[in-house]
């Protein structure tokens, strides 16, 4: 037995044939053993004190379940019905045994536990034979919604619904009222058989579309759901069933799935709009990321204001969102943007009609109006001054030039501090302030774009043709993936080089590489790299996230996939082939403008262009210039960490990321105790368990509903997945789902599905046809990218990388906003 479950541990969920093999050998062997004198006359006693002429149901109990983390529901069998004694000791076994069924087995390896670790008890309960039954969750299981009770009632035994065999009745309730009712068209039910067991019956045509609760039950019903949330203290998933007129409660567990609600003050109501989704990354960020990136918004109360929920970082946006001309203005727009999608619907929600107040949101929107205009007072100014009188030649080179010097007088200030005040300086360094200059070029190129488009329609009467878009200079996420290709080209002539890089490990890197030949060449076109871009790495707005030049083995994938998809050279001469086109479409485009609409608006459309061009690359610079400042920031505190290490308060460095920078501070000054320190560490290390394996919503309220930016689309064919037109364009091609940057094992011609790309994904970009991301709008990394190489893009796909397969052919159009999946089969 000790070596079947050493072999089931080795496993992987996506093993089902090996799963399905020792799970029956272990659950065969579990089923030929006798159970011992002492169980069996335990449970025949129980069942002759209880009643012999009753039947039982026969229920498992396992220690795993109903975690915080997992619930574990319906992994084990659940025997029904079961009369007479030797029909209970053998659902008894049975349901032991059912501790090892297959999607048991699955469901603790994709949950991470050892099969050794799980135990199961037996419960035996006398049967109810119930006219109705179903399930109850005290908080909506679709929507999150806290207040909201939901419902599902079917006829005759619960195993019905459970197992799928009959849609139920659906009916939720809130505050005390019946909100919705969808009568379902009842074909079967499951019943019990006089001698013993259950059986799936046809029932009677009269009731078959017949609501299975009257409403009075319904509303006692969710009132009972409430008593039971709150003897427990938390959402709840309960079994019930109805006999005659009395409501029976059979089980009750806690939802695990629900993503954590927000705080609010006073109970109030509150909307919480998700920055990971702005920022292309949405998975959880540990305390010292979530602290870190708080203090770069200069707020006296910034954590009300941008509160950390479920391990992600929120914005309360509420105070904007409560300003009726903000609201008119979000329902009018017709633009195709994520955050416009899905504050639309909140607008429109029932509970924001009438929970959002309808005066004081100036008021509220203070904190956050007063974070803006003062940013705002200092680009304004500079984007007059860029956009009437500099020559948009000179804006790559002013632009890269004015956040070198404060960057080096940061890092001079550092040098100069020692324990808790040089995190004091990182706490209130005002990264904002060095990043002015590149944010108004930013803006410069977004208004350039849309003005340009309005003045073409009026002119010309056509769109500005994506050429355009292509190659433009002084991207620094296109020159780190152009850099990437660079890397590729220099290991390809060393065939060792490239065996090596297929086996390296990060501790041993560089000194592995200088024994290979060719590995010096390498080198040093990877030093270039690291000197540029090392500081860089997935998820990178959360410092706590190792960067390439600690872990260059993160760079391995795409330099093999690059090798793979490209020709040597071939990334160079495809961004200067941009560039040509570009340049060929700007000349053709001025020259009918100056023939139709003469000179003087050619001049005024060339000067746009030449603004657009030369500003829109640089939209990736201020978040290049915030992660060189993490950069510093990650090398200091872990230097600090490590002094901790040596004076005992962490087991190892990596401690400091479960503490805040507020913490950090209070325990180099000795404010902190070493047990506390351990306990918030302990702590916030089983939240993060729990939290990683949730979804973060796009918006949440404080009421716990949540909202996607999913939206419609009558152009789409049936059954395509449908989101934002980002890069326009079709191309059809292979699906590659990528999840992590770590997988990034693109061919040529591949169709990119992610949940989202930040920079670190930009050298997937050679290899892929086109683009299809979770997470995203029009100016989010990936469209921008996705328009400067030339390929089509369709972003805020919901469920994308769950939904599309490796190997199926699709068709992505993005200029209409679709993905059809053409072939299944491939």
């Amino acid at each position: 037995m000790d070596e079947w479950l050493d072999a089931l541990n080795r496993l992987k969920p996506e093993q089902l044939d090996e799963i399905r093999m020792w799970g029956e050998r272990i659950r065969n062997h579990l089923l030929e053993l006798p159970l011992t004198e002492e169980i069996q006359s335990a449970i025949v006693g129980a069942w002759e004190a209880l009643g012999k002429e009753h039947a039982y149901a026969v229920r498992s109990s396992a220690t795993v379940e109903d975690l915080p983390t997992a619930s574990f529901a319906g992994q084990q069998e659940t025997y029904l019905n079961v009369k007479g004694e030797e029909a209970l000791l053998d659902a008894v076994k049975k349901c032991w045994a059912s501790l090892f069924t297959d999607r048991a087995i699955t469901y603790r390896a994709n949950n991470g536990f050892d099969h050794r670790s799980v135990f199961l008890s037996v419960v035996v309960q006398q049967m109810v034979f119930p006219e109705a039954s179903g399930i109850m969750f005290t908080a909506d299981p679709v929507t999150g919604h806290r207040r909201t009770v939901s419902i599902d009632a079917g006829f005759g035994l619960g195993e019905a619904l459970v197992s799928g065999i009959v849609t139920a009745d659906l009916y939720k309730v809130r505050d005390y009222e019946i909100i919705q009712k969808q009568i379902a068209k009842k074909e079967k039910g499951v019943f019990p058989v006089q001698e013993g067991g259950t059986e799936i019956r046809e029932l009677p045509p009269e009731l078959r579309q017949e609501q299975v609760l009257p409403d009075h039950k319904i509303l006692e019903l969710a009132e009972l759901g409430r008593r039971i949330e709150n003897h427990y203290g938390s959402e709840q998933d309960i079994e019930w069933c109805l006999k005659g007129d009395e409501l029976y409660i059979l089980q009750s567990r806690p939802i695990t799935s629900l993503y954590p609600v927000p705080p609010s003050k006073n109970g109030e109501y509150c909307v919480y709009l998700s920055v990971g989704h702005s920022q292309m990354m949405t998975d959880y960020m540990k305390p010292l990321g979530i602290s870190v990136f708080q203090s770069l918004i200069s707020l006296d109360d910034v954590t009300s204001q941008f509160p950390e929920v479920g391990g992600r970082l929120y914005w309360n946006c509420s105070g904007f969102l409560f300003l009726k001309p903000v609201q008119r203005k979000i329902l009018k727009s017709t633009v195709a943007d994520d955050n416009l999608v899905a504050l639309k619907k909140v607008i429109q929600s029932e509970d924001f009609q009438k929970l959002a107040p309808k005066r004081g949101g100036m008021r509220k929107a203070f904190g956050t109006l007063k974070l803006m205009l003062g940013l705002y007072r200092k680009i304004i100014p500079r984007l007059i001054q860029i956009w009437y009188w500099e020559d948009p030649q000179l804006a790559l080179k002013k632009a890269f030039a004015t956040y070198e010097q404060d960057l080096a007088r940061f890092r001079q200030a550092l040098s100069q501090r020692t324990g808790s005040e040089r995190i004091r300086l990182i706490r209130d360094q005002a990264v904002f302030e060095t990043i002015v200059d590149p944010l108004a070029y930013t803006y410069a190129g977004f208004i350039a774009l849309p003005v340009i488009n309005r003045k073409l329609k009026k002119w010309l009467g056509e769109e500005l043709s994506p050429s355009i878009q292509k190659s433009p200079p002084g991207n620094i996420t296109s020159e780190m993936g152009l850099a990437i290709g660079d890397l590729a080209d220099a290991a390809r002539p060393y065939p060792e080089v490239v065996r090596y890089l297929e086996q390296a490990e990060d501790r041993t890197f560089y000194e592995g590489l200088s024994r290979v030949e060719g590995g010096d060449a390498f080198r040093a076109e990877l030093e270039r790299f690291m000197e540029r871009f090392g500081m860089r790495a997935p998820g990178e707005i959360d410092i706590t996230r190792v960067r390439y030049r600690e872990a260059p083995t993160m760079l391995v994938p795409s330099i093999l996939s690059h090798m793979r998809s490209n020709a040597p050279g071939e990334h160079r001469e495809k961004f200067k082939n941009g560039e040509r086109e570009a340049h060929e479409a700007i000349q053709d485009l001025l020259k009918r403008v100056k023939e139709r609409c003469g000179n003087r608006k050619a001049k005024k459309m060339s000067r746009l262009i030449s603004l657009y061009r030369n500003t829109v690359g640089i939209r990736e610079l201020p978040k290049y210039i915030m992660i060189r400042y993490f950069s510093l920031y990650r090398e200091t505190i872990l230097e600090e960490a490590q002094t901790l290490v040596k004076k005992g308060v962490f087991e190892q460095k990596e401690d400091v990321y479960y503490l805040r920078l507020d913490e950090l501070i209070a325990l180099l000054e000795d404010r902190l105790k070493k047990d506390e320190v351990h306990e918030r560490i302990r702590s916030r290390k089983a939240s993060e368990e729990i939290y990683r394996k949730l979804t973060p919503p796009f918006v949440i309220t404080s009421e716990g509903e949540t909202f996607s930016a999913v939206i419609r689309n009558e152009q789409a064919p049936p059954g395509a997945l449908v989101g934002i037109p980002a890069s326009a364009g079709v191309a059809e091609g292979y699906v590659k789902v990528v999840r992590r940057l770590e997988e990034g094992k693109l061919n040529k011609g591949d169709i990119l599905v992610a949940p989202y790309t930040d920079p670190g994904w930009t050298p997937l970009f050679h290899s892929a046809k086109a683009l299809v991301t979770e997470v995203g709008g029009m100016m989010t990394h990936g469209s921008v990218v996705a328009r400067e190489y030339g390929i089509p893009a369709v972003v805020s796909v919901e469920n994308a990388t769950r939904i599309l397969k490796d190997g199926q052919y699709v068709r992505v159009d993005g200029t209409n906003g679709y993905v059809e999946i053409l072939d299944e089969n491939n």
